[in-house]
């Protein structure tokens, strides 16, 4: 009988494998935190089975529509958290993607024991999250030499803008429409997010933190052979996607860089009034939304002035010591209308 993970466990693992979302997840009130944090905790689980080198990618296509099937599935959940916990867990060099892949068996059991309409909701987040997955592991095939350290493929660049909105969709953006729709049905303070306007707009803000990450992760992701600036946008500054791998090239990529950026910020100003429409009275919700944009635009501001964003030993990211003023200001101001519209006015300003 697999036992329940009290949320004390749960923050332990969350703490481990995000610790920026984790910030959000851990002033959630009780109503749906439990909820939110097992389904991220899952979807974390499967984007460690995409990534893996251990196994060929046809087997981590079935693993993760196995994991697809297994919520609400008490007899495929076992069978697929051991599989996973037996095969893949030994495999990471991270330890707490270790310790979350051993315990999987006991999240999908919590998420097994959701209400029918909570597991509705899970699975529909899940299944878009892991078809963003497939949807990569077939964009970015990986041959065989490459994943076991024989040299890296070029890198291949997505089709279009309109696939990478897609990507952003099925990567972040299904976690603000589920984020919203769960917390409209549960915390009735903010019943109203569940208007189709305001989860459009919950749509947006994860749009906006998953093209953030996009942008930061560049360097990475080319190494790996993906790259997720579409190739017209590449051809019409006159570059190939191998070109931003080399120093004398990858400059030219600046305009563009910045042309995701300008999409990120118009993707952030669409998120506000989502921010804007939870009620002082629920300041907790409210802070849970602040934290992660504007640890994006941090993240922009500072993409902005990087010298050469593309570089892979620029390490663009945001000090801990300004995540913690981030949280103080936003704490003093989260239920003072005019003061919070100033202080994230002040934040956009420095990212555009």
């Amino acid at each position: 009988m697999l036992r329940a993970v009290p949320d004390r466990d749960l923050d332990a693992i969350l703490a481990g494998v995000s610790r920026s979302f984790y910030l959000s997840l851990s002033i959630l009130p009780r109503a749906v935190r439990t909820q939110l944090s097992v389904a991220y905790l899952v979807a974390r689980a499967a984007d460690t089975i995409a990534d893996t080198h251990a196994v060929r990618a046809d087997r981590r296509r079935a693993l993760l529509d196995g994991l697809r099937g297994a919520v609400g599935d008490a007899e495929r959940a076992r069978s697929i958290a051991r599989e996973v916990g037996a095969g893949l867990a030994g495999s990471t060099q991270v330890p707490a993607e270790r310790v979350l892949l051993e315990r999987l068996g006991d999240c999908l059991a919590i998420l097994g024991r959701l209400s029918p309409d909570d597991r509705a909701r899970t699975r529909r987040v899940l299944d878009a999250l892991i078809t963003g997955m497939e949807r990569d592991l077939e964009r970015f095939p990986v041959e065989e030499g490459a994943a076991f350290g024989l040299g890296p493929r070029p890198p291949r660049a997505i089709a279009s803008l309109d696939e990478l909105d897609e990507h952003c969709y099925l990567a972040a953006g299904c976690v603000g429409e589920y984020w919203t729709e769960m917390t409209a049905a549960h915390v009735p303070a903010v019943a109203h997010l569940g208007r189709p306007d305001l989860v459009a707009r919950g749509v947006r803000l994860g749009k906006a933190l998953q093209l953030v990450n996009v942008i930061r992760d560049l360097p990475a992701d080319l190494r790996a052979g993906r790259c997720y600036l579409p190739a017209p946008l590449l051809e019409r500054n006159g570059l190939a996607p191998a070109d931003l791998l080399d120093p004398s090239r990858r400059r030219a990529a600046r305009p563009l860089l910045d042309e995701l950026r300008a999409l990120a910020l118009a993707h952030v100003d669409a998120a506000w009034p989502y921010v804007q429409a939870i009620p002082p009275t629920a300041p907790r919700l409210r802070l849970a939304c602040i934290w992660p944009l504007w640890l994006g635009l941090a993240t922009l501001a500072r993409l902005r002035v990087a010298r050469d964003p593309l570089d892979p030993s620029t390490v663009v990211k945001v000090r801990r010591r300004e995540v913690y003023r981030m949280i103080a200001v936003s704490s003093a101001v989260v239920a003072v209308g005019p003061l919070l519209d100033r202080a994230h006015a002040r934040r956009r300003a420095a990212a555009a």
